[in-house]
């Protein structure tokens, strides 16, 4: 096996600069984070996408302003395959979906027509794009089978999910392993690797039933954020974390190494794995206030309560690691959040935190933080 004994083309300005990029899903929070650090590397951005929300990051920091930017679903192919073509794409990042796990109850069909279809149909498109060198498929941790056990998941153990949203994930990286070892292991195919994340936070987030925005959104309104299931433990990190894993191993299979075209894990420190009351009680006391509320109920819709990432294959071959711990990353969000509300605008505060992670994130893979 091929191993990686030099990082210092990672994250790389020069790499990006110039390249022509695709990511589906560009106006959803992590694809818009992306977005501007790809950007700001000097890379041609090019989006396929959903109509954004109105309330969300890509409208807030105008995204689409920077990017070009194509409204259309990855569950119609032709629509994949013509996003290809227009853009003739050196590297992929497909991260278009569903992305709920209570909306997949309500919404099954959907959440496996576009997480595991919309995977197919990238795919499919990816094959007929004669510049492609890299792909990098984002599913979640919750495409692993959670038996709810205490040690965290590695790459080689078994997909599944109990919930329609787990399940779909779980089925796309066997689809993506399927295209893999069918279409993108011969000698001169683009790269092809899924990546899997913790419960991804940061500035920008609106989405409706998760932890953070829902707490974000009772803050601003002056209300006691509601808690739905204080004691689940997840493994949650700053979305700059995940990205910036991503794009080492984007950059990896780009360079043509084989080794990358594999499932990784980018998920947080171990410590950072920490039950839902931890986060309301330290989100509302960076706020400046004190206290939640919990309905006192059991949730009515099954969902994982233990489920942690063994990110050692990252640590030892690409030697990434968590730069951002879990109380600064809070701290980051309430900052973020804070200042945009203020009238700030939402893609300087966006680039200035992008700016300090980057610093602090060249710092410690030299050694010096």
């Amino acid at each position: 096996m091929e191993v990686l004994v030099s990082m210092t083309y990672l994250h790389d300005p020069t790499f990006w600069a110039g390249r022509r990029v695709l990511l589906t899903g560009h106006t959803g929070f992590k694809d818009s984070w992306l977005s501007l650090w790809l950007k700001q590397m000097g890379a041609k951005v090019t989006g396929l996408s959903l109509a954004a929300e109105e309330t969300s990051l890509f409208r807030q920091a105008q995204i689409d302003a920077i990017v070009d930017h194509i409204e259309g679903d990855i569950r119609d192919l032709p629509t994949c395959v013509a996003a290809v073509e227009r853009c003739d794409p050196e590297v992929v990042f497909h991260m278009a979906a569903q992305p709920l796990v209570r909306l997949s109850y309500e919404t099954p069909v959907e959440t496996f027509a576009t997480n595991v279809q919309g995977t197919v149909h990238m795919l499919e498109a990816c094959r007929q794009a004669k510049s492609l060198r890299a792909i990098v498929c984002i599913t979640s941790d919750k495409a692993y089978e959670n038996r709810e056990w205490l040690w965290p998941y590695r790459e080689n153990d078994p997909m599944g999910g109990h919930d329609p949203y787990s399940a779909s994930k779980g089925a796309a990286e066997i689809v993506i392993s399927a295209y893999r070892r069918s279409f993108f292991s011969a000698e001169g195919a683009a790269g092809l690797a899924s990546v899997r994340a913790g419960n991804v936070i940061g500035g920008g987030d609106w989405a409706r039933d998760r932890l953070i925005p829902d707490i974000v959104r009772a803050l601003i309104a002056g209300e006691r954020p509601l808690i739905r299931n204080p004691r689940a433990i997840r493994p949650w990190q700053h979305v700059l974390e995940a990205l910036g894993g991503y794009l080492m191993i984007a950059e990896a299979l780009a360079s043509g190494k084989s080794w990358a075209a594999e499932g990784w894990n980018f998920g947080p420190a171990d410590d950072d794995t920490r039950p839902v009351d931890w986060i309301a009680d330290r989100m509302t006391e960076a706020w400046g206030v004190s206290g939640w509320d919990s309905p006192g109920t059991a949730a009515d819709r099954h969902e994982a309560h233990n489920l942690r990432l063994d990110c050692a294959k990252a640590r030892s071959v690409l030697g990434w690691r968590p730069t951002w711990g879990l109380d600064e990353a809070l701290r980051r969000i309430v900052s973020w959040h804070q200042t945009v509300d203020r009238g700030a605008c939402a893609r300087a505060t966006s680039l200035r935190q992008l700016a300090e992670y980057r610093e602090k994130f060249q710092q410690f893979q030299s050694g010096s933080a």
